[in-house]
């Protein structure tokens, strides 16, 4: 049983700590977006502490590979579309018609009248080649990433094309927190960058930090598809899965057999894996992960999860103690540290709420709204830190 006082406590980053910021060698490089897309992402916020660090956003895709496995009208369609650069993903149906979808765009736009045939399927299956387990797949050479839908007979019907991109700056977001060398999670909905953050870690982290950083990439999303990882993720070594089933074995792996300093892992989901996540961290070994979720409450509600951020467990306290409380006698309480001592909740691309794990499942438990940090970029692509700032997620 944890117990600790409820008073808030100082968040435990120096204050105005300065953020440095990674040059971007290439300046031709394909620009992320545009402003007005970002400022959609924000939102104003009242903090004690304000700290804003120059920022640099560059995305490198290699759009032109995912292109060449598209009937060829599709090709020219989305080679002149003035919002590739925006482009998230092409949904491929039997029978339906073809469809792109863009980052922060509801819906999306259909790219042609006549439906998705399956000869056009098997094309692209054969562009391919075989796909694994999961039933994803990807282009050698790219982090593109296409997962297939299949009928019962095993025939593919459905294909999505999830385009890919290593992002230069975006780690700016989180610089100081890696210096601490303690674990992070980040939390997210699908689709909303987790993977893209990771790569870019493992980059910063093995050719800047000059750490041994271990890639556990269970479907080759971080990086990239082909034996040979993808520039990407610099000099991070990266060990492959051959299901994902198998993940929590590879990481245990991972720390027995290549002596890292930092394992990296994505789309954290059974209790094995939550399991292995705590043994590698016991062992002195820094953690870099992800899993589904949009708030700190998913994963302490999550019974499969939930020993990520200390595990919760039923007390019934005498009444002496009680009265002390002011609470029931019987309450909930974190039964051990937290694996991830920092917690991330990306709510948009550059809008995340950063959560000193321990202090804020215990404050949750008890009833009270937990002092976090806002990390957003401005307009100018700035990094900007509001420190103190009340939680306004989910309670328990």
């Amino acid at each position: 049983m944890v117990l600790l006082s409820l008073q808030p406590q100082p968040f435990p980053f120096p204050p105005n700590q300065a953020l440095n910021t990674t040059r971007i060698r290439n300046p031709n490089t394909l620009h992320l977006g545009t402003q007005n897309r970002l400022k959609s992402c924000y939102r104003c916020s009242s903090a004690a502490t304000q700290s804003t660090h120059e920022g640099f956003l560059v995305v490198e895709d290699d759009l032109p590979a995912l292109l060449q496995i598209l009937p060829k009208e599709l090709q020219e369609h989305l080679e002149n579309e003035p919002r590739k650069a925006e482009l998230l993903e092409i949904v491929l149906d039997l029978g339906r018609r073809p469809e792109a979808r863009f980052l922060n765009e509801p819906g999306g736009q259909y790219l042609r009248n006549a439906e998705v045939s399956q000869e056009e399927l098997q094309e692209a299956e054969k562009a391919l080649g075989e796909f694994g387990g999961d039933n994803r797949a990807g282009i050698e050479g790219t982090l593109h990433r296409l997962s297939a839908i299949r009928s019962r007979k095993g025939t593919i019907v459905g294909l999505t094309c999830r385009v890919g991109r290593a992002v230069t700056g975006h780690v700016d977001m989180v610089r100081d927190l890696l210096e601490y060398k303690e674990s992070i999670l980040f939390l997210g909905r699908p689709g909303v960058g987790k993977t893209t953050v990771m790569r870019e870690i493992a980059r910063v982290m093995a050719d800047e930090l000059h750490k041994r950083v271990v890639i556990v990439d269970t479907s080759n999303e971080i990086g990239g598809d082909g034996d040979v990882p993808h520039s990407a993720i610099g000099g991070a070594r990266r060990m492959q899965v051959p299901e994902p089933s198998m993940q929590h074995k590879v990481m245990i792996e991972a720390v027995e057999n290549h002596m890292p300093e930092v394992i990296i892992v994505d789309e954290i989901g059974t209790k094995a894996e939550a399991v292995a996540c705590r043994s590698i961290a016991e062992r002195g070994v820094m953690l870099i992960g992800t899993a589904h979720g949009e708030h700190l409450a998913n994963i302490v509600k999550n019974p499969t999860l939930s020993d990520l951020v200390g595990g919760v467990e039923t007390v019934t306290l005498s009444d002496e103690e009680a009265r002390a409380r002011g609470t029931q006698k019987t309450i909930m309480e974190r039964k051990a540290p937290p694996t991830f001592p920092f917690l991330i909740e990306m709510r948009e691309r550059d809008y995340w709420v950063t959560h000193r794990t321990e202090k804020s499942v215990d404050m949750l438990l008890h009833g009270r709204k937990p002092f976090i940090e806002i990390r957003r970029r401005d307009e100018k692509f700035n990094v900007v830190i509001e420190r103190w700032t009340k939680y306004d997620g989910d309670g328990i």
